[in-house]
């Protein structure tokens, strides 16, 4: 969930430049991801260490680090190796990183894994405002969709540097498969006849519709309004067994399931037909309804697991890359699945198809008679039913543990830092910071992704931006961005040199087993700006069973947050630490407003 950076250390949008470019000779003109220096980490890993672990541990993690770095020595032994390996790949970390933080995640990947996306409430009148609502957007994505294909699509930058445009091929027609101890990512845009329909979800029934014409035309907005409504009318029973509940299952468990799901000839071809669709739309019961400031807070939830078994949980294929969600009631977002990309390239795909929406109208088209869409059937055993039964309880048991609050903050934006010559997003980390310092009186490791997509492959790495020194706040915030976004930062480097370790089959390093490490992986606060032209929110679950998952998107006089935490956790309480981010905000303008300028 990359915030973009800006190498003054800012976590902001990026640009656009609008030029056809050929994505092949783009990508080759972009550098490698640099392996950085050991000693430089090492005294980076020590500094990110000295406010969150207590000077005796520090101490003791400060003398495995010096024999971690002799010359000659196990630390740099695996920095050659690793050297050696960023010679040989395009990236020494992608593949890694993929397997690491992704495939090998065995937790399901609903709330764990999987953001979810709120986009601005709408009001349909009728059903009818539904199907013309989803037929704007399937049209909306496959404009976007054309850009890809052409390889038009703009081409990013960031401080004059371009991006890496990768992550924008691997969304569409992608899906993860589960498997009995890792998963794996399957993509088939890039087959000899790449996929041309998408598929279509109703109450648990699933569809597959065909998106272009014979001549490769995409079908235009009335003709998907005339086969969603053809979908609609043959969906209308709503006592089938939700299938797509089982994608919501620990991977393993669904990894069995699904082995045995296929073993039948029937099932295994409505399973391909999902994975190959270029998207999934879900088409939405209406959810419980919700006061005006709580409606957020429940279209959050309904994007990120769907409200439970008896709502819409079952009315996903949470293996799917991209699944549009649209609610009978207006409420209307996504999810996605984290593996192939971060957010930016989902967010951009957003904002083209929100505009998209706003200008493409229904034409009447020539009536061309098209083709039913086709239901998918599903052969269900007493063993399926079995597994079904299993992920309702387990999907219900996280559904109530879930702790969310999505607010917006309307005293001010981005405009109120900007003013101040300061970063937004430096700003409202360092509120989360005194947020959380003032509700449990110490500081805690805390994760903000920042893009390496300046870099071939490019995925993210890690700002930790743990520092409460309010005086030197920019300075504070600003430095590690810089280095993270420049390939500089400590994370993913600790990460690759001890994957190195268990390649070269070698003993782990100590400083890997040590006390310290394993604090400092502990995020109990996971957050990620994610900038939108549109006036959406992101969101996600908290990384460790005591944290929070805080996600935000600044527009200019206002900023939509989102915060997750686990009600299991009896420490946590996501509204108490929403509230106490909307006072640290407050309290930081009110000092700033009350602090004489400098004279520059």
């Amino acid at each position: 969930m990359a915030g973009m950076v800006k190498p003054s250390g800012l976590v902001k949008p990026v640009s656009v430049t609008r030029i056809a470019g050929r994505y092949l000779a783009h990508q080759e003109g972009l550098p490698k991801l640099p392996v950085p220096p050991l000693q430089q980490t090492c005294e980076r890993y020590l500094t990110a260490l000295t406010p969150i672990v207590d000077p005796e541990e520090l101490n003791h993690t400060r003398q495995l680090l010096e024999e971690f770095q002799k010359p000659g020595g196990v630390g740099d032994r695996l920095q050659k190796g690793l050297e050696q390996r960023a010679k040989k790949m395009e990236n020494w970390l992608s593949d890694w990183w993929l397997q690491t933080a992704y495939l090998d995640y065995r937790m399901p990947v609903v709330i764990h894994s999987s953001p979810g996306v709120v986009l601005p409430r709408t009001e349909f009148s009728d059903r009818q405002g539904q199907m013309r609502y989803a037929a704007k957007l399937i049209a909306g994505v496959l404009d976007f969709k054309s850009m890809i294909d052409n390889e038009t699509l703009p081409v990013e930058y960031l401080g004059g540097k371009s991006l890496c445009m990768n992550q924008y091929y691997q969304v569409l027609s992608s899906c993860r498969i589960p498997g009995t101890k890792r998963d794996n990512v399957v993509n088939y845009a890039l087959d000899k006849r790449p996929p041309t329909h998408i598929t279509v979800v109703h109450n648990f029934q699933f569809f597959v519709l065909d998106v272009y014409n014979s001549d490769g035309t995409p079908l235009t907005v009335d003709q998907i309004y005339i086969q969603l409504e053809k979908i609609w009318n043959s969906s209308l029973q709503s006592n089938k067994e939700p299938i797509g509940i089982l994608t919501s299952n620990h991977r393993n468990s669904w990894g069995k399931a699904y082995n045995n799901l296929i073993k039948d000839k029937t099932n295994k071809e409505s399973v391909r037909a999902i994975q190959k669709s270029i998207f999934t739309v879900c088409l939405d019961a209406p959810m419980p309804r919700a006061s005006d400031d709580m409606y957020r807070t429940r279209a959050g939830v309904q994007m990120l697991h769907g409200g439970g078994s008896r709502w819409n949980s079952g009315n996903r294929w949470f293996d799917k890359t991209l699944q549009f969600i649209i609610g009978e009631d207006g409420t209307c977002g996504l999810i996605y699945e984290h593996a192939p990309a971060e957010g930016p390239p989902i967010v951009s795909l957003i904002d083209h198809v929100v505009e998209y929406m706003k200008s493409s109208e229904m034409v009447r088209t020539p009536m061309v008679p098209l083709r039913m869409p086709q239901k998918l059937r599903f052969n269900i055993t007493p063993e399926i039913k079995k597994d079904i039964e299993e992920a309702k309880q387990n999907m219900n048991i996280m559904v109530h543990d879930l702790d969310m609050k999505v607010s917006v903050f309307s005293h001010f934006g981005k405009d109120f830092p900007k003013s101040q010559k300061m970063s937004p997003d430096a700003f409202i980390q360092v509120a989360l910071q005194l947020a959380y310092y003032r509700i449990y009186k110490r500081c805690c490791p805390t994760y903000e992704s920042a893009s390496l997509r300046m870099f071939r492959l490019g995925r993210t790495d890690t700002i930790r931006s743990t520092s409460i020194d309010s005086a030197k706040f920019v300075k504070a915030m600003d430095d590690p961005a810089r280095h993270a976004i420049r390939g500089q930062a400590i994370d993913r480097h600790l990460l690759g040199l001890k994957l190195q370790a268990i390649e070269d089959l070698a003993a782990l390093p100590e400083i890997f087993m040590d006390t310290s490490y394993a604090v400092a992986m502990h995020f109990n606060l996971s957050t990620s700006q994610v900038p939108a032209k549109t006036d959406c929110v992101m969101c996600f679950g908290p990384v460790v069973p005591d944290g929070y998952g805080v996600c935000y998107n600044p527009m200019d006089a206002h900023i939509n947050f989102a915060v997750s935490a686990f009600n299991s956790c009896q420490d946590t309480n996501a509204t108490r630490l929403a509230q106490a981010l909307e006072d640290a905000m407050l309290d930081m303008k009110t000092l700033l407003e009350q602090t004489p300028k400098a004279k520059l």
